[in-house]
């Protein structure tokens, strides 16, 4: 049963039930015409075999370059979003390292006009870090740590202060916390004593 399935499902078996479907249409609307009979179709099945495979062949060719086509529109797209986020990650950076100390002090006061205070402290602390640098007590350096910073501010005149700034940036940095007026006031009022004994440590030199 299974093979007379089979057969009838070939490439032979459909060009047969074809003529004969022909002949049947010819005679019921000519019934004047008498159609021929239905030829005997060789037995193309290994034509058809080929055909069928070629026919998939042309399928998957074209899947595949669809794919591909698919793929390259893609990474194009996510090289450009790159190249842009680089570029402008780039500047931020470029800007940022330009900026001076009392850039970042203008920008936290900018920031605390606008109740936005984690911002404000992020620039005390990068007004901290500057001061640093500037003063020659720790050279900045992009790759150090605010616990390598932690380590190397304890034996400045008040550590505490330089501590207090760590801790807040480390809590902007690992999580969402929102940052009080009160808190930020703490960060300003330490800040504020770290300018106060740089400037003294500058005048004692």
């Amino acid at each position: 049963m299974a093979a007379e399935q089979f057969q009838k499902s070939d490439f032979n078996w459909q060009l047969q039930q074809f003529f004969r479907q022909v002949g049947e249409w010819i005679e019921l609307n000519f019934p004047q015409v008498q159609p021929p009979n239905a030829p005997d179709v060789p037995n193309w099945g290994f034509l058809s075999w080929w055909l069928e495979a070629g026919f998939w062949t042309i399928i998957g060719l074209f899947v595949l370059w669809l794919g591909f086509q698919i793929y390259l529109a893609v990474r194009s797209y996510l090289n450009r979003n790159q190249a842009q986020i680089a570029k402008l990650l780039d500047r931020r950076s470029t800007a940022e390292k330009e900026r001076t100390i009392s850039g970042w002090v203008k920008s936290a006061q900018e920031f605390q006009q606008q109740g936005n205070y984690r911002e404000a402290s992020r620039a005390l602390y990068m007004a901290m870090l500057q001061r640093l640098n500037e003063t020659k007590l720790i050279p900045g350096d992009e790759s150090r740590t605010d616990r390598e910073y932690s380590r190397l501010v304890q034996l400045l005149p008040q550590a505490e202060s330089y501590q207090m700034l760590l801790e807040i940036h480390e809590l902007l940095y690992f999580s969402n916390l929102p940052i009080s007026a009160e808190m930020f006031d703490r960060v300003q009022r330490a800040y504020g004593n770290i300018e106060r004994s740089t400037v003294d440590m500058a005048k004692m030199a």
